[in-house]
């Protein structure tokens, strides 16, 4: 599917998935598409952050690739590693057949062939269905020193591999990059991206989406859920209740059948 040529076409594009977005991230997002820059999101634990994702990904027909992010992730787990079992036979292989010419032996053993490739390299290959959607979930939990790797690869779509050189994307993917503020990411990276705070929804549009998400949740239930959530969010909670925490707790309602909220 081609990508959405206006702001109502990328609201339309999500609304086919069922995510309800505010008009300021639809133009955020459109922006993200069109001119090839990743986009940046902050904001709460389950406020739609890593569905966005999910959505431009089923809309768009593209494949999705997901790096969750974490204390003490590194290059091996996020970008690439040698396969080392199978270096290891090749080269018993090598010297039972008497090869001697190490030179030709190294440069066979460091090629492509013997590339693990983790997320970030496998978001820069080419698919037949058009560029992924690369999503870095939660970067805020990742170490700082994590962030230089990702400098190179969201500036030039491209990451340097020493035994290879660098490898780019023929085409650069969808990145969406999530953080839940758990610490501040570095401003070199954001500055990368556009960046965009997600908000908790108000009312109405929390209705929009615990609609959109769960239809067959009576109406009259459904206004009670978002009022009463709404409502918890201004207490002094150590965390406050999601979007994903309000549709969830639908579900269960409507699964026992309930058509309102007792006062107990």
């Amino acid at each position: 599917m081609n990508l959405p040529e206006n702001i109502d076409a990328t609201m339309a594009l999500l609304s086919d998935q069922n995510y309800v977005c505010s008009r300021d991230l639809a133009t955020v997002l459109y922006l993200c598409l069109s001119l090839d820059k990743p986009l940046f999101l902050e904001g709460e634990a389950g406020v739609g952050k890593t569905e966005i994702a999910k959505a431009v990904a089923a809309a768009l027909g593209r494949r999705l690739i997901r790096l969750q992010c974490y204390e003490g992730l590194d290059v091996a787990s996020a970008i690439y590693e040698w396969n080392f079992s199978a270096q290891m036979i090749a080269i018993r292989t090598a010297e039972a057949a008497g090869v001697t010419q190490r030179a030709a032996l190294q440069k066979e053993l460091f090629s492509e062939e013997f590339l693990i490739r983790r997320p970030l390299l496998q978001a820069l290959q080419s698919y037949e269905e058009g560029p992924p959607v690369f999503l870095i979930d939660e970067v805020d939990r990742a170490d700082e020193p994590f962030e230089a790797f990702l400098l190179e690869a969201l500036s030039e779509f491209q990451v340097t591999i020493p035994e290879l050189g660098p490898i780019k994307a023929e085409t650069p993917p969808i990145v969406i990059l999530t953080s839940n503020r758990t610490r501040e990411v570095h401003d070199a990276l954001k500055r990368r991206c556009f960046y965009h705070w997600v908000a908790y929804p108000d009312f109405d549009r929390e209705m929009e989406i615990l609609q959109a998400r769960l239809p067959n949740c009576p109406a009259v239930l459904s206004a009670e859920i978002v009022a009463f959530v709404q409502r918890l969010r201004g207490e002094d909670l150590f965390k406050n209740p999601g979007v994903a925490e309000t549709v969830d707790w639908a579900r269960c309602l409507v699964a026992l059948d309930a058509v309102s909220l007792s006062p107990e």
